[in-house]
Parts: C-alpha cells; sequence; structure tokens
C-alpha cells in the first residue's frame, strides 16, 4: 500500500512535533506543515526540509520578506493530501473543518476542541478498534490522552467502581511569556472539571470526577489519582507491574531519586527524545498505594508531547494500517525511539 500522505496545519507547539513524528514513519509522508507568519518555528520547518504553505489570510509576501520559501496556500497543501492534522490554536480547528470538508480530505483535530468537532475522540491504548476507518477524529488533550491511558490498565484488570483525580496543571508551556499565575495557586472553579466527561468520550461507563488547580510551572501536569477497584489485586506491586508492562508508560524506581517533574525533564533531556520530550505517562513505584479497594498513585503528564504518538496512531486506525493498537503502537514508539514493550 502507497504511504498515507500527511499534511500538518499549525507548526506549533504540537504541530512540529506531530510533524517530526509522521516523517519518521515507514508507511506515512509528510507533504507539507503551514504557518499564519513567519517566526522562528517557520524557519525551523524550512531548515528540516519540509514544504511551508501559508494559512490565514496574510498571503506569501511576508515569508518571501523573510527569505522562507512558501510553496503554495493551506488549499494548495490539501489539494494533495489524504488526512491534515490539526494543530491549530483552540477553537480554530472547528473553523478550519470547512476547509477540510469543502476539499475531500479526512481530518485528526486536537483536544482543544469539543468533542462533536470529529466523529469520535481517541485513544490509542483506550479506543483505537472503535476509531478504525473514521474519516475525523480528535485526539484528546494531554491531561485526558493521560488518564485514558491509565484507565486502559486499570479498568480491563480490576474494575472501577469510582475514579477520583485532581490535575495539578502547569501554568503554560515553556515558550509562552503571557500566561499563567507568577506566584499563585488558581483554583479551576468549573466543578467538577471538564476533563471528567472528556475521559468518558473514551471510556463511555467510567465513573470519573476530577478537580484542577493550576501552579507556577511549565514543566509537565500531576494527577493526584484516587480509584476504587471492583476487584483489587493482591499488593500494590501488582499494579506497578501492570503499568511497567503497558506501552507509553515510564516507572521511576526509588534508587534512581526522581523527585518529581525537575527530574523526569531532566531524564527526558538525557535522553535526547526529539524535543528532549516525555511522551509517556510518569509514574513512581513508590507513589502507587493499594488500600483495601482503594488505589492512590501519582502520573506526570509532559503537555507538550504526550498527544504526539496518539496522533500518529490515529492516522493509522483512519487508513486501517495497523491490524490492532497494539501492532501501531509497537511501530510508532519504535519510530520515535520509545521503549519496546
Amino acid at each position: 500500500m502507497a504511504r498515507v500522505r500527511v499534511a500538518v496545519n499549525g507548526f506549533g507547539t504540537i504541530g512540529k512535533r506531530v510533524a517530526d513524528a509522521v516523517a519518521k514513519q515507514s508507511d506515512m509522508e509528510l507533504v507539507g506543515v503551514t504557518k499564519t507568519r513567519p517566526s522562528f518555528e517557520a524557519r525551523r520547518a524550512a531548515e528540516k526540509g519540509y514544504r511551508l504553505y501559508v494559512a490565514g489570510a496574510n498571503g506569501a509576501a511576508e515569508f518571501e520578506k523573510a527569505g522562507l520559501p512558501v510553496a503554495g496556500t493551506v488549499s494548495d497543501l490539501l489539494s494533495q493530501v489524504d488526512v491534515v492534522v490539526d494543530a491549530a490554536p483552540e477553537k480554530v480547528g472547528r473553523e478550519n473543518r470547512k476547509l477540510y470538508d469543502a476539499a475531500g480530505v479526512r481530518a485528526i483535530f486536537q483536544g482543544g476542541e469539543k468533542s462533536d468537532v470529529a466523529e469520535a475522540s481517541f485513544n490509542a491504548l483506550g479506543n483505537y478498534a472503535a476509531c478504525l476507518g473514521k474519516k475525523s477524529l480528535r485526539v484528546v488533550s494531554c491531561n485526558t490522552t493521560g488518564l485514558a491511558r491509565a484507565a486502559s490498565v486499570v479498568v480491563p484488570s480490576w474494575g472501577v467502581d469510582h475514579w477520583e483525580a485532581t490535575l495539578v496543571r502547569r501554568a503554560s508551556d515553556p515558550a509562552e511569556t503571557k500566561r499563567g499565575p507568577i506566584n499563585g495557586i488558581l483554583p479551576t472553579f468549573l466543578l467538577p472539571s471538564h476533563h471528567g466527561p472528556d475521559v468518558r468520550t473514551v471510556f463511555p461507563d467510567l465513573s470519573i470526577a476530577t478537580t484542577a488547580v493550576v501552579v507556577p510551572t511549565t514543566l509537565m501536569h500531576v494527577h493526584v489519582n484516587h480509584v476504587r477497584l471492583e476487584r483489587p489485586p493482591a499488593h500494590a506491586l501488582d499494579v506497578v507491574a501492570a503499568f511497567r508492562s503497558a506501552p507509553r508508560f515510564h516507572l521511576f524506581a526509588p534508587w534512581e531519586h526522581v523527585d518529581g517533574t525537575p527530574q523526569v525533564m531532566e531524564y527526558a533531556r538525557d535522553r535526547g527524545i526529539g524535543f528532549n520530550d516525555m511522551m509517556e505517562n510518569v509514574l513512581w513505584e513508590e507513589g502507587v498505594r493499594l488500600d483495601g479497594r482503594d488505589l492512590y498513585f501519582f502520573q506526570a503528564i509532559h503537555q507538550e508531547s504526550i498527544v504526539v504518538p496518539e496522533n500518529v496512531d490515529a492516522i493509522r486506525a483512519m487508513f486501517h494500517l495497523a491490524k490492532d493498537a497494539r501492532e501501531s503502537i509497537a511501530k510508532t514508539d519504535q519510530a520515535l525511539g520509545l521503549a519496546p514493550h
């Protein structure tokens, strides 16, 4: 089968990572990426040899003035591809869908859009089979991806009576200079938060409620999970083993002296994958406790990168490029340099 031709509309925090990930897949071809105006990211796209297309109404003049070659408009790009990964800013994807529908191309949206923007919400470990052949998918947000991955391990193994999660959220991404508290902790007054209902777009029958606070860090989110199990295992070590054996989980042992997110990201820099990213759910062995039916565990979520492999798997699900989720995940993770399972 010929490689699936992919466009990435929006070469920002998520888009540039997805573009690199797609370019590494043997069954996909990255045709081009878009920017609305010249920037250091547009320059990096050109330096990497990615064909650059203009999105929005600004036209090519600004790019040409900056010395950046432009291959055409976003409409020109859409005419050459099978699927577009929309990585535009939050809420812009819904407007972009009109372009994709008019061009007759399949589309993958991000979690910043409401779930009805696409035929289904997607998580590779959670509902890959249910998304086979869809013409539009929405990869759920970073926090929802983390929770859905954890649920894909916990739910089939022991059943869930009820799940409570408190999300300690980063204030902004590292490059964002105009967002977030400088010296404060901001409660999210929507109670419960929207993350629980979003998880149920992947696990419709899961009883889950979430709350959130925002703190002044740019590194990662941290989830504090309390899960009432239906059929608890004998020991917390059984839970640790289940997470450790699942793809896209990374567990730190006590002897590694990883106190929190600073050391997690230092490990990511040492490992040197992509943008020094941590695409897996991060758990601490000593942060997993079982008390009767009550399971407690912390997990850390790197908001800039956790959804990147999910976008690749969403493409495979759309085009039946793998026989099941495990095969797709294995292909994606091998290409990205993640640990095999």
